[in-house]
């Protein structure tokens, strides 16, 4: 936790992955974000993984930090008291994440008539409206059909969200952005972020739409080769699996050196008349004659004695490890100061992660847990909202709010 965005109210209304995101990374530099959800919670609200007693570890992972207010939103009362915090007064407020529909009740040209300098950011399956999740959107990009064993031509799903995250970020650099314009220019904004969008403007950063459209056809799948460069999995003696990547000339030569190839790929070079340290997309194309080298040299020796050689001449590896053992990596959670044991909603006591930046000139906060659906309807119906203790427990009996759960 950091205290970069200290002072500002972020309103947050959303479920599952993309918009949650947004809010914890903004929460996680220290605003104060409200998420509202249906009493009894959202689509979201039991979403797998799940501790034993039935808590989403999904859900409390992805609102640590927050603040939680339950209303009942099928209800006319319950919806007002969701635009009114969306639009409440302050100059550091009237910021709304959401990823409900662009029309209905939180609609931006609803919410603007209440508070005309709001900035809504919006998360959307597809641009015109159609619903969307990321996996969906992943499979109309062509991904899986590239993801996978060369020979087997099924596609293959990614098990990582990648486009929600994405998106999720890129919605809170967007509501920072317009924020700072908010303060030159006192207007307000409405920011659309499709995940198709999002994912068919990465494909084509990456020059995957280009390539694609000038080679007539996508990419083919390569299993576990590294596009372009010279990067696959090798197993050594003792049935150690490692991925070596080499891309520099640097890293190329040092691998060479530790592998104790470098004569063997100078024939090589000699017969095919190239030169491998000076192009990395010459090791791609002729890595059908490179990998035997490797494949043989890493049978030969142990990891224990690999890894060491690798560290000494800056080779660029890794090993393939489960993330059971990966919780014991120093170098990810066991040592990293970005995790902190912390006691969660679901009474669970576990490592969480705060900021995933690190600030070296500020001191680092513990991270904070997720709240209790509803632990928070009080204190932000009488703070932000400005309603008495008889008002509130007005709502309360009327069964338009609810407490904690």
């Amino acid at each position: 936790m950091y205290d970069l965005l200290k002072g500002l109210r972020v309103v947050e209304g959303s479920a599952f992955v993309a918009a949650p995101t947004c809010g914890l990374y903004l929460a996680q530099y220290g605003a104060e974000v409200i998420r509202f959800d249906n009493i009894g919670g959202g689509p979201d609200f039991r979403r797998w993984p799940l501790a034993d007693n039935g808590s989403s570890l999904y859900w409390e992972g992805l609102n640590k930090a927050k603040k939680s207010v339950a209303l009942d939103l099928t209800r006319p009362e319950g919806r007002e008291i969701a635009q009114a915090l969306a639009t409440a007064p302050g100059p550091d407020a009237g910021l709304f994440v959401t990823n409900f529909p662009v029309d209905g009740f939180l609609s931006y040209e609803t919410l603007r008539k209440r508070r005309p300098d709001l900035i809504c950011v919006r998360v959307m399956g597809w641009a015109d409206g159609a619903q969307g999740m990321d996996y969906t959107i992943n499979a109309a990009l062509g991904l899986p059909q590239m993801t996978g064993p060369a020979d087997d031509p099924r596609p293959v799903n990614h098990v990582l969200a990648a486009w929600d995250l994405l998106t999720g970020a890129y919605c809170a650099f967007s509501l920072v952005s317009a924020l700072l314009a908010r303060s030159r220019d006192g207007l307000g904004r409405e920011i659309r972020a499709p995940l198709s969008d999002i994912a068919a403007a990465t494909m084509a950063n990456l020059g995957f739409t280009a390539e694609t459209m000038l080679a007539g056809h996508q990419r083919p799948r390569m299993g576990n080769d590294i596009f372009g460069a010279f990067g696959r999995d090798f197993t050594t003696r003792d049935g150690v699996k490692l991925m070596l990547l080499a891309i520099t000339p640097k890293q190329w030569s040092k691998a060479l050196e530790a592998l104790g190839l470098t004569t063997q790929v100078a024939t090589l070079e000699a017969e095919l008349g190239v030169v491998f340290a000076t192009d990395e997309g010459l090791r791609f194309i002729h890595r059908a004659r490179l990998y035997p080298l490797f494949e043989h040299a890493f049978a030969q020796r142990t990891a224990a004695e690999l890894t060491p050689a690798f560290d000494a001449g800056g080779v660029t590896w890794g090993a393939y490890q489960p993330l059971e053992a990966a919780l014991d990596d120093r170098r990810l959670y066991k040592d990293n100061p970005v995790f902190q044991p912390i006691r969660h909603p679901s009474g669970l006591t576990y490592p969480a992660g705060g900021a995933m930046a690190t600030i070296p000139q500020a001191e680092r906060g513990p991270p904070q847990p997720a709240p209790r659906l509803g632990e928070h309807t009080d204190e932000v119906l009488a703070e932000v909202l400005g309603m008495d203790s008889a008002e509130i427990a007005r709502l309360h009996d009327a069964g338009v709010v609810a407490g904690p759960v």
